[in-house]
């Protein structure tokens, strides 16, 4: 038989899910201004950062509007400022008796009328020079660039549905999974707790990709399906994770201290529920029933049953009952111990 201890350790109790990963941020790069495209000024998979420039439209149209509404500015504040000057001159005419109140509130009106125009043609000058930035193209965020979807000497306008390119944050990723509603309540004591840890593991779940942490729980409950998505965010340091990838998260709910596993083998189902081969002294093995808890990583946590460092019968089980004295094999040598599988086939004796 091969047999192995009870070890007493820190033990992460981790649920498990299917999620997908999502970016952060994403954005279709569209003109916000009518025009030729000037020149593409990113290569395809180009690692952009926020505020580079992407793409240039012909600014000729907007230049000469921004120009026209700072000559219109000049204008009317020359006017203002020859109003201001009559108003200078009427006003001590009029407090000597030499000219009329009615003329008087003509020049105050004739100010406030120029100060108004004043303001309109600085408005009117800054949605022009807004209209002329909207012509060099920058990035909103840090990202990567996708696919072009048009070429420089193209007109493009506000309305084009693809877009200049998809510009999709990678570095931190995030990934949106789910749950059982029922582990809700443990998922926000583990957040409370701090003991909220998420790593995530390949779609064959046999491979850590990264390790992350937890950011929300959504505020419903899938009724069709009874679950409950919750989303994490991950580094992507080395862009093990890409958008829209199918990943399996491992969601660490709590750390159960001083805990007793054994390997998951050793447990076998009875009449009575789980139990497993204690080996006693002078070899002879006792059937206990234990509590079995959650299992990971080929080994299972015992609830209740068994004490630290007693030895329990990890394989070969078939041929056991009360008091059957064994041989215990080395763990490295646990191909030389018969299964039941083989066994009951005929294949062994």
């Amino acid at each position: 038989m091969t047999a192995a201890g009870a070890m007493q350790s820190d033990v992460p109790i981790v649920v498990e899910g299917l999620g997908t990963a999502t970016p952060l941020n994403t954005a279709v790069i569209r003109t916000q201004v009518q025009g030729t495209l000037e020149s593409v000024d990113f290569v395809e998979g180009q690692e952009v950062k926020r505020g580079q420039v992407l793409a240039r439209i012909d600014p000729r149209v907007y230049q000469a509007q921004v120009d026209q509404a700072k000559a219109a500015v000049a204008r009317d504040e020359a006017a203002l400022k020859n109003s201001k000057a009559n108003l200078a001159r009427t006003q001590p005419l009029a407090d000597r008796g030499f000219a009329t109140q009615q003329q008087l509130d003509a020049e105050n009106s004739q100010v406030a009328q120029g100060e108004g125009t004043i303001q309109l043609d600085r408005a009117a000058l800054e949605a022009v020079e807004a209209q002329l930035s909207f012509t060099t193209i920058t990035a909103p965020f840090d990202g990567v660039t996708g696919i072009r979807r048009i070429d420089p000497g193209n007109v493009v306008q506000p309305s084009d549905a693809n877009g200049l390119v998809v510009l999709t944050q990678l570095q931190p990723i995030g990934v949106i999974f789910t749950l059982p509603s029922t582990e809700i309540l443990n998922v926000q004591k583990a957040i409370a707790s701090g003991e909220a840890a998420v790593d995530a593991y390949d779609a064959s779940n046999r491979h850590k990709l990264d390790h992350g942490r937890l950011l929300l729980i959504d505020n419903q409950v899938d009724s069709s399906t009874g679950t409950v998505r919750l989303k994490a965010s991950f580094p992507n340091t080395n862009r093990t994770l890409w958008p829209g990838a199918f990943i399996n998260i491992h969601l660490t709910i709590a750390i159960r201290h001083n805990a007793i596993t054994v390997p998951l083998t050793a447990v076998q189902q009875g009449p009575n529920g789980a139990f497993v081969y204690v080996v006693g002294a002078g070899h002879k093995v006792t059937a206990r029933d234990v509590v079995a808890g959650p299992s990971r990583a080929g080994m299972v946590l015992i609830e209740q049953g068994l004490a630290p460092n007693e030895t329990v019968v990890a394989a070969g089980q078939y041929r056991l009952s009360e008091g059957t004295t064994v041989d215990i094999v080395p763990v490295s040598q646990g191909s030389r111990v018969q299964d039941a599988t083989t066994a009951s086939a005929g294949m062994l004796p």
